[in-house]
């Protein structure tokens, strides 16, 4: 690699010269080309730099130090690329100057510049070329500390999925630290791991594996649960048991998870499924049984891939009785298998099935994720028949779960889903009611369902931990009004007082609004009137939804009470809002015949029009 790029420099003799070796630069020459290439760089005009160091080149030259670096730093930078084939094209020129300074003279090469170009080469997932200019520094023995650039080159292979392409720099890394005392060299910890990691999870070479482990032996560097971890992995696609015997003893007093993990995913791999089962076990009784979704989806994987979901279902209840009651839900082994089911596409309700047949029980985990599941397929119907298989069964679901199987029934609108869940969830020690009531009773408004809306507050009245108040009561009966349900409007009235709910402002308001809808505006005369007896409180907004509905009906005896009332309670009345109003009464009366029949009427007529103003 490093060979075929420098070719892209010109060979190191003058051009049409008769001689071997290039021409030096002039003093002369030298200034200009500097002058010119200081330009170029500031003008952003990578081509004509590169142009100008290919003639330092050419005259096996250097520019001075601070510019040379500029150059490289430049060609480094994604800035100004326009583009991934550009900056790509300007990266391997970075590379090939970068690699003649080294050759040439390597003191010239700044340590953060060779940063620079190797942290592009990570954006770029240019991992040969990284790997050859460290190469290229070991061949010309420039040793820049291990540190700077080990983590960089790492992390560019293992992102290419090339991590075992760093184990010959690691090598040599190794060796220059120990044969030729160069401490700084030293790799450490996290990189003895790439390298393992390379050769048990890659190369699956047990020769080199245990080469990297001598390594780490002679640098001094102690090994860590990873070390273990990948040891672990590659001793059981081996089906070393001995070895991972050896192991575990060595771990004693520390966190076995790493190693239990790195186990399961070996032994899932060749497909030794009693072995997974044995560690999965193992863990629990040594109280490091918090395995991640990779490795649940591993394990799920192997059982699914052997068509053996009897024996995964025994795993969950095996596992389930070795679990402490205090173990939540969503950490627990049954959770973590049918919820890695789940996110495979598997039938997470096929392991409950084989567990029931089985007759054993794996808690409350492997329901949640079924039920989430259903919840996000809009499968309510599905998820409430569960939830009273779960409940026949003895088993409590979480207040959560029950929240947010509610919330999806509702959005829905599923509800005979979220009223049998709320039932169910009433039925149990739950304490917080609350949420749930209020999320079905606002749904059932904004579908416009008073109906079930009184049947729901009529069934949970007496239940303390749910607390109905007369907002509740005004909910319905606001929607039964604009529904122009008048008569079911009343009846919740009626109940609401019977029960001795305070109606308020708003119970009224409805009621009026209503009856206006309906023109049954002599209900707004009998309404005043209980009004009257109540507790609630006229205000500016009751007063004077009472004066047009009674105005408007041709209750004018009422209207002047109201103004009464009005005045007594120093509530400011616009009178001249109501004129028209009263001129629009006017004229479905036929006043003649009313003056000889109601006179009591017509007083109430002249009083009211003398209130409004209206001379007659």
């Amino acid at each position: 690699m490093l060979r075929k790029t420098l070719t892209l420099l010109p060979p190191r003799r003058r051009p049409f010269s008769s001689s071997s070796s290039p021409k030096p630069l002039t003093q002369l020459q030298r200034f200009s080309f500097e002058s010119s290439l200081r330009n170029s760089l500031t003008s952003h005009d990578s081509d004509q730099a590169w142009k100008l160091f290919r003639s330092f080149a050419a005259a096996s030259s250097l520019p001075d130090k601070p510019l040379l670096n500029s150059l490289i730093t430049h060609l480094s930078s994604s800035l100004h690329a326009g583009g991934d084939t550009l900056l790509r094209h300007r990266l391997k020129r970075a590379f090939v100057s970068a690699a003649y300074v080294i050759e040439k003279d390597p003191t010239f090469l700044e340590f953060d510049t060779l940063l620079t170009l190797l942290q592009s080469m990570k954006l770029a997932k240019a991992a040969s070329p990284a790997l050859a200019l460290v190469e290229c520094m070991f061949k010309n023995r420039f040793f820049v500390p291990f540190d700077l650039w080990g983590g960089l080159v790492i992390d560019i292979c293992r992102e290419n999925g090339t991590l075992a392409s760093f184990l010959k720099v690691f090598k040599e890394s190794c060796r220059l630290s120990t044969d030729e005392k160069l401490d700084y060299m030293k790799p450490g910890l996290e990189a003895c791991n790439a390298a393992l990691e390379a050769c048990c999870l890659q190369m699956e070479s047990l020769t080199d594996a245990e080469s990297v482990i001598e390594l780490m032996a002679v640098m001094g560097v102690k090994p860590d649960e990873s070390t273990f971890g990948f040891l672990a992995y590659l001793y059981a696609r081996k089906g070393l048991k001995e070895k991972i015997k050896e192991l575990e003893s060595l771990m004693d007093g520390g966190s076995k998870r790493v190693l239990y993990s790195n186990l399961i995913s070996g032994y899932a791999k060749v497909g030794d499924l009693d072995s997974v089962s044995d560690v999965v076990l193992q863990s629990l009784k040594g109280g490091d049984c918090s395995f991640c979704e990779e490795t649940y989806c591993e394990v799920v994987k192997g059982f699914i891939e052997s068509k053996s979901v009897k024996s995964l279902a025994t795993l969950i209840i095996e596992a389930h009785k070795l679990e402490a009651l205090s173990t939540e839900s969503d950490k627990s082994v049954g959770f973590g298998i049918v919820n890695a089911c789940i996110d495979l596409g598997f039938s997470g309700k096929c392991i409950l099935d084989e567990m029931d047949a089985q007759g054993g029980s794996g808690g409350i985990g492997v329901y949640v994720p079924i039920l989430k599941a259903y919840c996000k397929e809009n499968r309510t119907a599905e998820a409430t028949q569960l939830v009273k298989e779960i409940s026949s069964s003895g088993v409590q679901l979480d207040v959560e779960t029950y929240k947010a199987l509610i919330e999806a029934s509702m959005t829905k609108q599923d509800f005979v889903s979220a009223l049998t869940l709320f039932r169910d969830m009433r039925e149990t020690r739950v304490t917080d009611l609350k949420g749930s009531y209020l999320t079905i009773m606002t749904g059932l408004l904004e579908n416009q369902r008073p109906e079930l809306m009184a049947a729901f507050v009529e069934e949970v009245l007496d239940d303390p931990r749910v607390e109905v108040k007369s907002h509740d009561w005004n909910s319905i009966i606001h929607a039964f009004c604009k529904s122009r349900r008048l008569e079911d409007a009343k009846r919740m009235f009626r109940r609401m007082v019977f029960l001795q709910y305070e109606p308020n402002q708003q119970t009224y308001l409805s009621l009026i609004n209503g009856y206006v809808s309906c023109e049954r505006y002599f209900e707004v005369v009998v309404l005043w009137k209980e009004f009257k007896e109540g507790k609630a409180k006229l205000d500016h907004a009751l007063a004077d939804a009472f004066l047009n509905a009674l105005v408007k009906g041709g209750f004018f005896g009422t209207a002047m009470q109201v103004v009464e009332k009005c005045k007594e309670m120093k509530i400011f009345v616009d009178k001249w809002r109501y004129k028209a109003a009263f001129m629009e009464a006017l004229k479905k009366l036929r006043l003649p015949k009313l003056r000889k029949r109601k006179m009591k009427k017509v007083e109430f007529l002249d009083a009211f029009r003398n209130w409004v103003g209206i001379t007659t």
